[in-house]
């Protein structure tokens, strides 16, 4: 199962927390995995490179965290679409896909 924690303080969203695999498929073919895995990656791209966000950023195989530094106003709503995106998936795959929200 893949499990996306969101972390929040203050109620605003301050990064996330992507491990796993959705075991739906054989490695590469899996495509909840590539979905989960390209909204990630665009988001943690977007936050970082587009507009520019002091964050840190790890990844690994199975594993994307992203964790901002300075204020996250300015990346709110990139990172409610990604929750929002990845709830609407948790829906349509419940065994696959696992979205929490952490408070910090």
């Amino acid at each position: 199962m893949i499990k996306v924690k969101f972390f929040q303080a203050e109620d605003q969203l301050i990064g996330f927390e992507a491990k796993g695999h959705s075991m739906s498929a054989p490695h590469g073919e899996d495509i909840i995995c590539a979905f989960v895995s390209s909204a990630c990656l665009m988001t943690a791209n977007t936050v970082t490179e587009v507009i520019g966000i002091n964050a840190e950023a790890s990844a690994g195989e199975g594993y994307l965290k992203l964790m901002i530094n300075a204020s996250a106003n300015s990346a709110q709503d990139i990172l409610n679409g990604l929750k929002l995106h990845l709830s609407e998936l948790q829906k349509d795959y419940p065994e696959n896909i696992n979205v929490i929200i952490s408070e910090v």
